[in-house]
């Protein structure tokens, strides 16, 4: 008979197979169907000839944009997360500097908490309406400043736990060596807070570049990124499934590179402050 925390831990690594069966196995799936032909899919092939084709149609083929999607997604991805990092890490910092303790610092961030909470869903009517009247509709500006309001709650949350994990002496050390806050902060706080930075960049780098609903109402087909440019695909009398599955995969490699690099600064990113 195995005893009861042997069949707990085999109860443990079943759990975790399962998990990572409905992680890898709808990649696996995509990863299939980008290297099969059309007719393969339709007919469920198991047994197929493999194809890059598909590849080379959304890369290289005239009545493909993905390469220019590619590049509005880094556009705004980059630019927003690069403006996400300094105001909020800026933001944190006079939190965890000025406010610290005070029922303006806990009303504040329970308000940043509040707004990460509601539904981007509900905010792209406004914000169509606020850009359309600005100019501002259809451009990368737009995409880029609703990148910034939607990940700068979760910066600022991440980067106040590492502040807080700062200890003060160094502050006032610097202080008394003739620092200001500013240089203070520049100089001694920030290079502490690094992995902070990476974790919170790298958040921010993923989330808005997976980010569908907004893209898709706020853009056309010349700013168009690669989520909206990959459900296009699927058009009114026909879905195109093997180049759909291709452009999925291409999509995936840079989030996965950041994910995969970072994923140490993450973790820790996000159990800072935990346990005390």
């Amino acid at each position: 008979m195995i005893p009861l925390h042997g069949r707990a831990a085999w109860i443990g690594y079943g759990v975790v197979a399962l998990a990572i069966l409905f992680i890898v196995g709808p990649t696996a799936w995509i990863f299939l169907n980008s290297i099969k032909y059309q007719i393969a899919i339709y007919s469920g092939a198991w047994v197929f000839e493999p194809t890059l084709d598909n590849y080379i149609d959304v890369l290289f083929s005239r009545r493909s944009d993905l390469v220019h999607n590619l590049w509005n997604s880094f556009v705004v991805a980059g630019l927003s997360t690069v403006a996400v990092l300094v105001v909020g890490s800026l933001g944190a910092y006079g939190v965890h500097r000025w406010f610290r303790s005070r029922l303006f610092a806990k009303l504040l961030m329970g308000w940043v908490l509040i707004f990460h909470m509601i539904p981007v869903i509900t905010l792209v009517g406004p914000w169509y309406l606020f850009f359309q009247s600005l100019g501002l509709y259809n451009t990368l500006l737009a995409l880029v400043l609703t990148h910034i309001t939607i990940n700068l709650p979760m910066t600022m949350w991440i980067m106040l736990t590492y502040f807080n994990e700062v200890p003060t002496e160094l502050r006032e050390a610097a202080t008394i060596d003739g620092c200001g806050d500013f240089t203070t902060f520049r100089r001694i706080i920030l290079p502490l807070v690094g992995p902070g930075l990476v974790s919170s960049g790298i958040l921010s780098f993923v989330f808005s570049w997976n980010e569908f609903a907004i893209a898709l109402n706020l853009t056309a087909r010349d700013t168009a990124t690669v989520p909206v440019a990959i459900a296009r695909f699927a058009q009114q009398f026909e879905i195109q499934h093997a180049q759909m599955a291709a452009s999925s995969m291409i999509a995936i490699v840079p989030a996965l590179l950041l994910m995969v690099f970072g994923q140490r600064f993450i973790v820790r990113g996000l159990t800072t402050g935990a346990v005390k």
